[in-house]
């Protein structure tokens, strides 16, 4: 009897003990917070946009590889998008407004006018991206959540 309260006494005391020793990562939940709703709508918006999206590869990759050329008129934007979740980036400016749909773990890009401002949005992971650059050159940033 006395075995089984001793027992019991220290299970009651390791149980309630809630320590984290030797600075072990916290375990949180995998999948990010926010609103569900916007989390759908972009995902229903992404598998719109892969159906009908034409990426521009070549023109991209000339840019990336002929950077010094000054005389091209136009340049490239690219987004690795290193989240969970699938996105679609909104490229905006004067007269252009192109929307790509970059999967979880890849990179989107797209071709512009030099010397403009552009704004760049999307939620990544129910999260706002939210920048205006001017671009001069191939620019080129990483999202993740």
């Amino acid at each position: 009897m006395k075995k089984l309260l001793v027992f019991t006494g220290i299970s009651l005391i390791l149980t309630s003990c809630n320590v984290n020793y030797g600075n072990y990562p916290v375990r949180r939940n995998p999948y990010p917070a926010g609103n569900p709703v916007n989390r759908a709508n972009t995902e229903r918006e992404y598998n719109e946009l892969i159906k009908t999206y034409k990426p521009e590869t070549a023109e991209v990759l000339t840019d990336l590889l002929n950077s010094s050329d000054p005389s091209n008129p136009r340049t490239s934007i690219s987004v690795e998008n290193r989240s969970s979740c699938n996105m679609v980036l909104t490229v905006s400016g004067n007269n252009f407004l192109k929307k790509i749909p970059i999967g979880a773990g890849k990179t989107g890009y797209t071709m512009v006018t030099k010397n403009q401002n552009y704004r760049l949005s999307g939620n990544v992971c129910n999260t706002v991206y939210q920048s205006t650059k001017f671009i001069t050159s191939s620019y080129s940033i990483t999202l993740s959540n």
